[in-house]
């Protein structure tokens, strides 16, 4: 396949497991020991769907829906990042995945990055793109979106835009990716919100994002895995895009500074969401990272 070739269709047929009593979606590949690929917000599995086919042959290759997302069920929860915390781990242990290499994106890569600092032991490698290495400040965020992001994070206002008009999927989405998603595709990521009453987890994640020392427990939760990471010899793999979004050149500067056993990779031109627009290049680069990795 060609970097221009970008499938729509998801190769993979759904699987569920139930982790305290709510089902969660997931999709597999390949066997042996297992790569876990946590998706971000407002995304799902379905966004490694042209990823995962590089990797399928070196590895079990699993990709899940979080709690509230994609199609997993959808309980009653806050939807804090405790609670996909808790989902996400109760996960790896339902399907038994040990000596798991984590490929990471957006809140996927803070789930992945808090599950590691805890269960090192159990962790081969650690993949990311576009990810939260760190808590930032407002300076650092994007300047061309941190309007609508003080937006989201406003009382009612926040509420109105992304459950009401859902403008994180149909605005922030497409916006952050420099190929145009076609119709199958864009409709694949509306699917699981198509009801206000559905959206709350994707209103819920852009106010835990921990700016300027709010919120205080994600400020904390993120700064104890953020020196965790400059402090651990688990290998890891940094894919970064030109010019980026959230994982721009002075933060990729700062994961080459500060993260021990870092390999760092230019996958060319993207935004924020780089699987669809070079899934090729991540999977190439994963490949032959993941052959690398000390047995």
């Amino acid at each position: 396949m060609t970097e221009e070739t970008i499938s729509a269709e998801m190769p993979y047929e759904s699987r569920f497991v139930t982790v305290a009593g709510s089902r969660i979606h997931y999709v597999e590949a390949g066997e042996g020991d297992p790569l876990l690929f946590l998706h971000g917000n407002p995304t799902s599995c379905y966004l490694w769907r042209n990823v995962m086919p590089h990797l399928a042959g070196e590895a079990r290759c699993v990709a899940p829906d979080l709690i509230g997302m994609g199609r997993s069920d959808k309980p009653d929860l806050d939807y804090r990042f405790v609670d996909h915390a808790r989902y996400v781990d109760g996960f790896i242990e339902a399907l038994g995945l040990e000596r798991l290499t984590l490929v990471l994106h957006d809140w996927g890569s803070a789930l992945g990055f808090h599950y590691a600092r805890r269960h090192a032991a159990n962790v081969r490698g650690l993949a990311f793109m576009e990810a939260l290495v760190r808590p930032v400040t407002w300076d650092e965020w994007p300047r061309t979106v941190r309007p609508v992001f003080e937006a989201f994070r406003t009382p009612q206002v926040g509420w109105d835009l992304v459950v009401g008009q859902n403008a994180f999927v149909e605005q922030v989405l497409p916006g952050a990716m420099q190929r145009r998603l076609s119709d199958v595709e864009m409709e694949r990521y509306r699917e699981p919100f198509r009801e206000p009453a559905s959206r709350k987890p994707v209103w819920r994640w852009p106010n835990e994002i921990p700016i300027d020392g709010e919120p205080a427990d994600m400020t904390a939760l993120v700064g104890a895995y953020a020196t965790w990471l400059s402090e651990c010899d688990v290998p890891k793999l940094l894919l970064y895009a030109r010019p980026g979004a959230i994982l721009r050149k002075e933060l990729v500067g700062w994961c080459r500074a500060h993260m021990r056993k870092l390999t760092a990779v230019d996958i060319g031109p993207g935004l924020h969401f780089v699987q669809e627009d070079r899934p090729h290049a991540i999977g190439a680069a994963l490949r032959t990272w993941y052959r690398g990795l000390p047995a």
